[in-house]
């Protein structure tokens, strides 16, 4: 005789996204369990496992996640032809910085950076959820040379240094490290990217 129970139907992807994301925050990834999510989820952990296969898939799949939504902001953020170039760079550092200590979407690079060593998956993911931030930068650094909002040079190189600079001001803050604070975060990338593209006509 068929089971005549309700099946529960299977949780969104982006609620499953999200109560990841959160959890991983929180908790950090070595203390997740499939079994614990899937509790949140009210699913079970093999049925976890079959989509993900393994924590570092589900972290790779909640980051990749986490990047769209905001992926989805920048590009409307950088094609305000309101704004000039300038104006758009500073918006393009302060929504690539966290928002504070334990803030989600960086806890989760913090935990994809310290696990890609010893996984060429998580190493490929990244460099793919990153390209997007990179081409976004080289284009609108393009954009202010040629309407001579920035000095010329290489737009690829320049926008390499201004990501590895977000990127060192952004882990202190995201960890709550003394003296990280984020609008002396968002003071020295302006600084340093005036620094690094110069005023127009230098």
């Amino acid at each position: 005789m068929a089971d005549a129970r309700p099946r529960r139907p299977a949780r969104p992807r982006e609620e499953v996204f999200a109560t990841a994301r959160a959890a991983i925050a929180e908790h950090g990834l070595g203390r997740l369990t499939m079994a614990g999510l899937g509790k949140q989820l009210q699913m079970s952990a093999g049925h976890l496992l079959y989509y993900f296969g393994s924590k570092d898939q589900l972290l790779l799949e909640t980051l990749r996640w986490s990047e769209e939504q905001l992926g989805a902001r920048r590009r409307e953020m950088l094609a305000d032809g309101g704004r000039d170039a300038r104006q758009r760079l500073d918006d393009y550092t302060a929504l690539y910085l966290p928002e504070g200590p334990g803030d989600p979407r960086w806890i989760l690079w913090v935990e994809v950076w310290g696990r890609s060593p010893a996984s060429e998956e998580l190493r490929q993911g990244q460099l793919e959820i990153e390209a997007p931030w990179q081409a976004d930068l080289v284009a609108l650094i393009e954009e202010g040379t040629a309407a001579a909002r920035f000095a010329p040079g290489d737009a690829a190189e320049r926008a390499s240094q201004i990501r590895a600079l977000l990127d060192g001001l952004a882990v202190p803050l995201a960890l709550g490290l003394p003296g990280a604070d984020l609008l002396r975060a968002q003071h020295l990338a302006a600084t340093a990217c005036t620094a690094l593209l110069g005023p127009a006509g230098a």
